[in-house]
């Protein structure tokens, strides 16, 4: 079985949601996805902004030929 992403493999990745559905149980973790889905977008938005900006200010240093 080869591992998704580095060293979780589908069993581990499974091992873990079990434990999870152990320690939060089944009503809270829709919640807990929620939560960290609105962060992982949350977390991309910021980081398309700054780097929209870094090149924005970078093709503002260029001079411009009149």
């Amino acid at each position: 079985m080869q591992p998704i992403i580095g060293f979780i493999t589908p069993t581990t990745a499974g091992i873990v949601l079990v434990i999870a559905l152990i320690i939060f149980g089944p009503g809270k973790l829709p919640e807990l996805g929620k939560a960290l889905g609105k962060g992982i977008n949350e977390f991309k938005q910021e980081t398309n902004e700054e780097e929209k900006k870094s090149s924005g200010d970078s093709k503002s240093d260029t001079p411009k030929s009149e």
